[in-house]
């Protein structure tokens, strides 16, 4: 199964292919029911693994293993996964690019920062010069065999944006994602500049890009489009209420009524990530790279 190749027809095919942000296995069991793509959030992973922000803390062997887990539980989905910088060396990011396409994931985003880095909605990030940020794009490049690569500038500069935009979109590079567009007009801009190479547009909540839905972003050209974080900050947004409502009541748990989750459904929700459960997955995957 060339994972990579599903996600690269996907991409090239009619409207806006959506990437749902996860950060562990519970929150990717939720999404999957609902969508066919997973992006593998460096800022939740971040958050969910180490309990830090994501400024760089992430070491390559825990995201590895994360992704293989998902692939194992979600043999059917597309794996898009942050990468960030590739881990500083670009001897690490090949390393890591290979280790991610054995265990079969899609594809990977490859930022131009440099340490110490940022989430690409906040302010303070700094860029790699771009001749090298290209030579690195280059070796991950040369390395991949199946995977999408996404070449991603965090240039804030409006000149520098499109003159960064231009180059990676005159690379090998599969999809190319400016983070942190600011406006509408914006995401045409960089359309006009990158030419007929696909776009990624990334949307997290209070993050500086505008809210768009997908028709919309499909008549701006768009299309991919990613949102990191909706399932971690739900979930920080339910935890809080339902610890909220249980202290507030002596420590008595509320009564359980329609569409509620308790046992049962939990368990219903993480039985089908077993992989012998998988049998009709594998045989439609073994058709389709037939």
């Amino acid at each position: 199964m060339k994972y990579g190749d599903e996600l690269r027809r996907e991409i090239h095919s009619k409207g806006v292919t959506p990437l749902i942000g996860v950060f562990d296995m519970f929150s990717a069991s939720v999404a999957a029911q609902h969508y066919n793509g997973l992006f593998v959030s460096g800022f939740g992973f971040a958050a969910s693994y180490y309990g830090l922000p994501d400024i760089g803390f992430i070491a390559w062997p825990d995201m590895v293993a994360f992704v293989q887990r998902l692939r194992l539980a979600f043999p059917g989905k597309h794996l898009l996964v942050d990468i960030d910088d590739g881990y500083v060396d670009p001897e690490v990011a090949c390393h890591v690019v290979e280790q991610l396409e054995l265990i079969g994931a899609s594809g990977v985003i490859l930022e131009d920062q440099q340490r110490p880095r940022r989430c690409g909605h906040v302010e303070g990030k700094r860029i790699l010069p771009l001749e090298e940020y290209l030579e690195k794009l280059d070796l991950v490049l040369r390395t991949r065999k199946d995977l999408v690569v996404v070449a991603r500038t965090d240039a804030g500069d409006e000149k520098e944006i499109l003159r960064r935009a231009e180059a990676l979109a005159a690379t090998k590079a599969d999809v190319i994602l400016v983070d942190g567009v600011r406006s509408v007009e914006w995401i045409r801009r960089v359309r006009e500049v990158i030419g007929d190479k696909p776009l990624l547009f990334n949307q997290i909540a209070g993050g500086k890009s505008p809210r768009v839905s997908l028709p919309e972003l499909a008549d701006l050209g768009v299309n991919v489009a990613i949102y990191s974080t909706p399932c971690l900050f739900a979930a920080q947004t339910a935890m809080e209420d339902a610890l909220r409502r249980l202290k507030g009541d002596d420590g008595r748990l509320p009564e359980a009524t329609a569409g509620s989750v308790g046992v049962k459904e939990s368990i219903a929700l993480l039985e089908r990530n077993i992989s012998r459960n998988h049998s009709e997955v594998d045989r439609q995957l073994a058709g389709s790279s037939s």
